[in-house]
């Protein structure tokens, strides 16, 4: 065993870095570079100009990282500029690049909207040496010429497409006009559209592709399954699938901001550890949000995939499609989120009958296979919980306190009974809510399939919009919400709680 980890060590070591930052490496947790890692790290010490295609969640803030900071002089100022979509991001890769590089001394800033502009400014004037940015917060301190002798060497644009998809393409592009013509520029994006491969020709000079399958790390370790439901289902298949999985930690990806609020005041209502996560939240707001979610307070978390982009939750074991993704790298990027680190996870999507062309197009265009299954039914649910319940009170240790209360119960009733009693007590609190059957069963779909699927919308199915409620356009313009949302009023008694660590 000793010797598997000098090897895997050793692994790291062949690049060449620091001393200080090898132990950075090891305290972090890594041992062997992953695709991207491998692939990216030479090029990047060589100095040369990177076009780095791979998915979110296979190494590339390390792979674009640990190079740049091995190359940085603690006396030069500013050397590392990191660009990203959203403040999730933008934190998150500042606290990795902080956690690789503190034996080094290296000092690193974050610099996104809804903080204060004094502090951010004194962070990059007094020193330090690596800045993570979101686009828009970045261009206005540049415009205002607060920044003295900012001259990065490095510059690094993550998640490229979702800058596009954002619309922040010509912000980046005014950026580059503040930045030094002699400069390392690396770009990494999950996908090239081609706004991103001309942006890339404008300003890289002469750069090296690097590109990992979209299927060599996302699928992997992910089972991936599809119900098919009517439209008004939406709601009460997340309900049931929650029940049934029990997942440690879920996603649930939504279309809308609207679609986000309204689930999570439905989950909230019904007992569960639930929040949203979309782009009206202030950002202490979504702070709040990412930390309850951290720290295990938070179970589920509704998202819309910009929100969410970048995320990285540990021991996330679920991710539910609430709508069929538009196309494969949006799928991709979702199931992504779990089966991380060597660990299995489950994606599933709920479909509907309409969306069959769209279906088969996904599972031809994103290299993976999905299974179509059958919704459990609250008897299914119920049985679960029975196996589940008794291997919990086997796994119980017996404490003092209930052998106190058992003994004063069986001198009134005997002890069958009493057992009796105190069972049916606890899984009377636990009810399970929804119709017995929910969606149509994979028989149902395979003898009468759809033919061709028919059009997307129509009566009784909007795009972005729940059966019965208004519609929501994609941008959800018009729509403010408060972040924590309003819920519902518990029923007598307090809330349920439904939503139970495995």
């Amino acid at each position: 065993m000793t010797t598997n980890h000098s090897e895997q060590e050793n692994d790291f070591q062949s690049f060449g870095f620091r001393p200080e930052l090898l132990s950075g490496i090891t305290e972090a947790g890594f041992l062997t570079p992953s695709p991207i890692q491998r692939q990216a790290i030479p090029l990047v010490l060589e100095g040369k100009d990177l076009i780095a295609q791979a998915q979110t969640g296979t190494g590339k803030t390390a792979a674009y990282g640990l190079p740049c900071l091995n190359r940085i002089k603690l006396n030069d100022g500013m050397q590392v500029l990191v660009i990203t979509p959203t403040r999730e991001l933008a934190l998150q890769v500042s606290d990795e690049l902080f956690r690789l590089g503190k034996n080094l001394g290296i000092k690193t800033t974050t610099i996104y909207g809804g903080a204060s502009y004094s502090k951010q400014i004194s962070q990059v004037t007094k020193g330090a040496q690596v800045a993570v940015a979101t686009p828009g917060r970045l261009l206005d301190l540049l415009k205002t010429k607060e920044f003295r002798n900012f001259k990065p060497k490095m510059v690094i644009l993550d998640e490229a497409d979702e800058m596009l998809d954002m619309g922040f393409l010509e912000d980046i592009e005014s950026i580059f006009a503040f930045l030094p013509e002699e400069r390392q520029t690396l770009l990494f994006s999950a996908t090239m559209p081609d706004p991103i491969k001309k942006l890339a020709g404008k300003y890289l000079k002469h750069p090296a592709h690097v590109k990992i399958a979209v299927t060599e790390k996302a699928s992997k370790n992910i089972e991936q399954v599809y119900y098919i439901i009517d439209e008004q289902e939406r709601d009460n298949a997340v309900v049931r699938i929650l029940d049934f999985e029990n997942p440690f930690k879920a996603i649930v990806f939504t279309k809308t901001k609207k679609e986000a609020d309204d689930l999570k005041t439905n989950l909230s209502f019904k007992g569960y550890p639930v929040e949203a996560l979309h782009g009206d939240l202030s950002q202490k707001q979504r702070e709040s949000v990412l930390k309850s979610l951290h720290s295990g307070q938070v179970k589920i978390l509704v998202a819309t995939d910009v929100a969410a982009r970048g995320l990285d939750v540990k021991d996330l074991s679920l991710v539910i499609n609430f709508h069929l993704p538009f196309d494969s790298e949006s799928y991709t990027h979702r199931i992504g989120r779990t089966g991380r680190a060597g660990k299995s996870g489950k994606a599933i999507t709920l479909v509907t009958t309409r969306e069959s062309r769209a279906l088969s197009r996904l599972k031809g265009t994103s290299g993976t296979e999905l299974t179509i299954a059958t919704l459990p039914t609250k008897k299914d649910v119920q049985a679960k919980r029975h196996v589940d319940f008794i291997t919990k009170i086997l796994e119980t240790e017996v404490n003092t306190d209930a052998e106190e209360i058992f003994a004063k119960l069986c001198e009134k009733e005997d002890k069958a009974t009493v057992s009796l009693k105190i069972l049916s007590q606890i899984l009377d609190k636990v009810k399970i809510s929804g119709p017995e059957k929910i969606g149509k069963s994979a028989t149902e779909w395979s003898e009468h399939p759809p033919s061709g699927g028919g059009k997307r919308r129509g009566s009784g199915e909007r795009s972005g919009g729940r059966s019965g409620r208004p519609n929501s356009s994609s941008s959800g313009s018009g729509y403010k919400s408060s972040g924590k949302g309003s819920s519902a009023p518990a029923a007598k008694g307090g809330k349920p709680q439904r939503f139970r660590n495995k």
